[in-house]
């Protein structure tokens, strides 16, 4: 088992994210991902889309019991990131849980791959981004790593003809995630239809 988890300060954390309508993993979901993890036991977990820290919080209990295991965040949106700042320290994983106020689709093209690589990889951000944080995960992730993606089908809209103008970007870019992490020959890939869809791609 990872770090011990304060369950009434978690149980807030998750009734102020929905009072305020701020997404947050779905329960089916979640629990999906906590058995992924509680298999893997991962040492270093990277995850795209803090929002207020609530998914991280629930992977720290199962990341691997080592002095440097850890999880690194990424939190486009400064008041989010705030939040989760705070939740996290409420928690008492500040050492556990590193907060990156960064727009995801430049930082990850910072990260080297030669010093830090990743056992998880968690992608939770703008749906019509998903591409790029693929291309950088595909990068950084370790062999025998797992890349989750939530949302993948975006209310329906990713496994209907839905072509309306709003979301069309996002769904059409979708639609190509899934074709791409499909046919990666590197990839073994299943797509859960839960919550609202949580693609899993196992490293070969």
């Amino acid at each position: 088992m990872g770090y011990r988890i304060n369950e009434d300060i978690l149980n807030n954390i998750k009734q102020e994210a929905i009072k305020n309508h701020v997404p947050i993993l779905q329960d089916v979901s979640l629990d999906l991902i906590l058995t992924i993890l509680s298999i893997k036991r991962p040492k270093k977990i990277l995850e795209i889309g803090t929002a207020v820290g609530y998914s991280a919080i629930q992977f720290s209990r199962y990341l691997e019991d080592s002095i440097d295991s850890k999880i690194k965040t990424i939190e486009i949106n400064e008041n989010m990131y705030n939040i989760a700042i705070k939740n996290i320290k409420d928690m008492n994983l500040q050492e556990k849980i590193e907060v990156c106020l960064e727009d995801a689709t430049t930082y990850l093209d910072t990260l080297d791959e030669n010093k830090e690589s990743y056992d998880v990889i968690f992608i939770d951000a703008a749906k019509g981004q998903y591409l790029k944080y693929l291309k950088n995960a595909l990068r950084l992730i370790n062999k025998r790593g797992i890349i989750i993606a939530d949302n993948v089908l975006f209310k329906g809209r990713v496994l209907s003809d839905y072509n309306e103008h709003r979301h069309r970007t996002a769904t059409n870019r979708l639609r190509e995630y899934l074709k791409i992490i499909n046919e990666d020959e590197r990839l073994d890939s299943h797509l859960f239809k839960i919550g609202d869809g949580v693609a899993v791609s196992i490293v070969r």
